[in-house]
């Protein structure tokens, strides 16, 4: 898993203090850096004068060390510094040292005509606003015109959240060191940042597994172990049985786009169960898919006593009241692989204790899917449950209050389970914002979770699946697209995988 790593700031800083630690110097890890800076900042520009703006920290350092880098290659580079020079302590200030050249006050820097800036101005420890000449810096840089190359985050960019409480700079690209940090891929981090390219400044991998991050970029490398591979002798009832649970007549459409998803997904075989007055609808619309009746929570208990239904997806359609809460009661404590969104989570709005109980009761496989604006409603009155502020912090908080691995749903989807594991996805894209697409996103982890992936890697996979399918359609996306699209993006990911 190494490189799949996300580090919070308070990690960077430990990371680079075990290195010190182990013999390599303070400067000399700032000496890699800023070189790292001045490689991308020659591959941006081929020529043209580039402005340097360092701050009053290590990140000015590591500008003070790319200036230099760059000088020594022949580039026209100015620097300005945000403070004073002899205020500067420690690396930065010897880095600095290092500069021969003429250092301008950047409080007064005019950042126009540059072929590049480099913005080393703060990085991504920054935890309070910009104000003061910082700001109206910031402001000058992002109405300038050119082209911004940012050291470790865009200044005034909270790194480990991926906001910012005022100025910040709109870089063109980014160069953060060991690895990428959650600032990088939340939003509006993400957009800020641009390309983020991460350097190697020599800190050992061994340095990262000691520190043992728990948050990562959701991908390939991080669950293809555990991605579910053929066998010569698998067979449909070896891949699993996903029930879905079909809404009322005339609210069906939700439950068959996720079954179709899990089907697609793998999944050898997909129930749905209806409502009997919904039977004839669904019916028309099923082919591959087996239908059965279910008109409550008693007939789904009796159908959940065969063993090889071991995955159920629960909301989408489903309706919402106290007859919704009793059959996610019985999935729930039936024990078996269990996907809740939509009218199932909306049915427990300002409910979420009694769902954890019902999840504990059950030791459920659980994975939960909701929106911004459902899980407000769920986890209203949830002290431990922040609803504002980062949302890796939010996804983390009800992944363990609820004892269920938290989907957060948005452009920058977050999952999270309830022992601190997280991984933020990086490939979410517009396409997937029409109607259904969460519905099919419930039966791709639906589909996983009955071939028997945890419900974390299952759901991991799933989101990331899932914007892969939308990025393939692309223009015209709509919802019973992405299925169709699945075999071609499982192609693509089984052959880039190691054999199981």
């Amino acid at each position: 898993m190494a490189g799949t790593e996300l580090i919070t700031t308070a990690e960077m800083r430990r990371a680079d203090d075990a290195a010190i630690r182990a013999g390599t110097p303070g400067l000399t890890l700032m000496h890699r850096a800023g070189a790292a800076v001045a490689e991308r900042a020659r591959a941006l520009t081929g020529e043209g004068r580039i402005l340097v703006l360092c701050g009053p920290g290590n990140n000015g350092g590591d500008g003070f060390v790319a200036a230099r880098v760059l000088a020594e290659a022949g580039r026209e580079v100015e620097v300005a510094l945000l403070g004073n020079r002899d205020a500067l302590k420690g690396d930065a200030a010897a880095a600095a040292a290092e500069w021969t050249g003429r250092v301008a006050d950047a409080a007064e820097a005019a950042p126009t005509g540059y072929a590049l800036v480099v913005d080393a101005l703060f990085g991504a420890g920054l935890s309070r606003p910009l104000d003061g000449a910082a700001a109206s810096l910031v402001e000058r840089l992002n109405g300038a015109g050119v082209p911004v190359l940012a050291v470790d985050v865009p200044s005034g960019l909270d790194g480990d959240t991926g906001t910012a409480g005022g100025a910040v700079v709109t870089a063109t690209e980014t160069v953060t060191f060991l690895r990428r940090k959650p600032g990088h891929l939340l939003l509006p981090g993400r957009r800020l940042c641009g390309p983020v390219t991460v350097a190697d400044i020599g800190i050992p991998d061994a340095i990262v597994a000691e520190i043992g991050p728990q948050a990562h970029v959701n991908g390939p490398d991080l669950w293809g172990a555990a991605f579910p591979r053929l066998a010569e002798d698998s067979h449909k009832y070896t891949r699993g049985h996903a029930v879905v649970l079909s809404g009322p007549a005339h609210r069906t459409g939700a439950a068959r786009l996720a079954a179709r998803g899990a089907l697609r997904i793998g999944a050898g075989l997909v129930t749905v169960l209806s409502p009997t007055p919904a039977l004839p609808e669904n019916a028309a619309q099923l082919t591959a898919i087996m239908l059965k009746p279910c008109d409550s929570a008693d007939d789904l208990d009796d159908t959940l006593t065969d063993e090889r239904l071991n995955a159920i997806v629960a909301g989408p359609g489903l309706g919402t009241g106290a007859p919704t809460r009793d059959l996610v009661r019985v999935a729930a404590e039936s024990g078996r692989g269990l996907v809740l969104d939509a009218d199932a989570l909306t049915s427990f709005s300002a409910k979420a204790d009694d769902l954890a109980e019902m999840i504990a009761a059950g030791d459920a496989q659980a994975v939960a899917t909701p929106h911004e604006g459902e899980f407000a409603r769920l986890f209203k009155g949830v002290a431990a449950v922040p609803l504002k502020g980062s949302k890796l912090v939010r996804a983390r908080a009800a992944a363990s209050a609820l004892g269920a691995v938290v989907v957060l749903k948005g452009p920058d989807t977050v999952i999270a389970a309830p022992d601190g594991r997280a991984a933020i996805n990086p490939n979410g894209t517009p396409w997937l914002g029409t109607a259904g697409s969460g519905d099919v996103l419930c039966g791709f982890i639906g589909g996983l979770l009955a071939q028997g992936m945890t419900p974390f890697d299952a759901a991991c996979a799933a989101v990331w699946l899932h914007a892969a399918a939308a990025r393939r359609h692309g223009p015209g996306l709509i919802s019973e697209d992405l299925p169709e699209m699945m075999p071609g993006v499982l192609r693509d990911v089984l052959e880039g995988l190691e054999p199981a």
